[in-house]
């Protein structure tokens, strides 16, 4: 694990991404903050720095505990770190004046070979954030084509999914199937040729073989309702997703719970009323040329702020949110 921070620090520091954003929308900081995604620090030092008299910084990666060490006493015990997922934050004792998330996979973990989550770099097939349970080698093996074809279609967007899947299975009953730089080349064997510009062919692929091996949107929706519950009222919560998927989810959990429902008709049903849970903060955000320039990994980030209502909390209708299910794909 130290091994592993002192490889990352070394390599590249770390950019939070639209961290001048964030504060700007949640000013004045203060109070107790929960950083869902821990990850290098960047948005709980943020916290800190801008007026936060604590932050519980959550992540289920046990390697960024390590890479905290260097910096972490300088904040004289106002910061807590906690390994568990960020759909547990309510379960520490007190309510929280602001909540950040910042979903998918970091600069950390893809700059790390050994952690598998990038074709930029060969290195095991491993994708797990919390660096158990089944590997993304394991479902490479074990999935049928079937399964494979729908998590490539719901979780990374890809047309080519039958065919993708399709030579997966092909190469797997010839030699196993155990690095990145083996499924990157499978991937791009059975798809053009990229264009100037255009992204690597095996960006979806690997995207939705992450999201299935970490069970992202399930964790997204949990943490979602988690924070609703930890937040008091008027307490902020501020979340940074990186892909249109994820952002829809927000999006749509969001909207939902600033809406008070009802509102049916003879093409829909009607919602179950409620007091809003949540007020929308402004619009969402993307990054600026200025944050483009210095980070071009922000540049499908957005941000999404919401106020916390005195409302009590509740259970949300999955069911409206969208969410990607490779179960349910439509067969053609």
């Amino acid at each position: 694990m130290a091994a592993a921070a002192q490889a990352f620090q070394s390599d590249a520091p770390h950019i939070p991404v639209l961290l001048r954003p964030l504060l700007a929308a949640v000013a004045p900081v203060k109070g107790v903050w929960i950083d869902g995604t821990f990850g290098a620090g960047g948005y709980t030092r943020g916290l800190l720095d801008a007026g936060a008299d604590r932050v519980i910084g959550i992540d289920r990666d046990p390697d960024v505990f390590a890479m905290a060490a260097s910096w972490a006493d300088q904040y004289e015990g106002r910061l807590q770190l906690e390994q568990t997922e960020f759909s547990r934050m309510d379960e520490f004792g007190e309510m929280a004046d602001g909540v950040v998330l910042d979903l998918g996979v970091s600069s950390m973990q893809l700059d790390q070979a050994e952690r598998g989550f990038s074709f930029m770099k060969d290195g095991p097939l491993d994708m797990r954030m919390a660096q158990d349970g089944p590997s993304a080698a394991d479902l490479i093996r074990t999935l049928s084509e079937g399964d494979l074809a729908d998590i490539l279609y719901h979780y990374g967007e890809e047309r080519a999914s039958r065919r993708i899947a399709r030579a997966i299975v092909k190469r797997r009953d010839e030699v196993p199937i155990v690095t990145t730089s083996q499924l990157a080349d499978i991937v791009s064997s059975v798809l053009p040729r990229p264009k100037p510009g255009q992204s690597h062919p095996a960006t979806r692929s690997f995207q939705a073989i992450r999201i299935a091996v970490n069970d992202e949107f399930g964790q997204l929706v949990d943490g979602l309702e988690a924070a609703e519950r930890v937040l008091r009222p008027g307490g902020l919560l501020a979340v940074v997703s990186f892909h249109s998927l994820e952002d829809r989810v927000v999006k749509r959990y969001l909207n939902a719970r600033a809406s008070k429902g009802g509102g049916g008709n003879r093409y829909a049903p009607d919602i179950e009323v409620h007091e809003p849970r949540f007020n929308l903060v402004g619009k969402a955000q993307g990054p600026d040329e200025a944050e483009l320039a210095e980070n071009p990994r922000a540049r499908s980030a957005r941000l999404r702020v919401a106020r916390r209502t005195e409302a009590p909390a509740g259970p949300v209708d999955r069911s409206k949110l969208g969410l990607p299910g490779y179960s349910r794909r439509k067969k053609s």
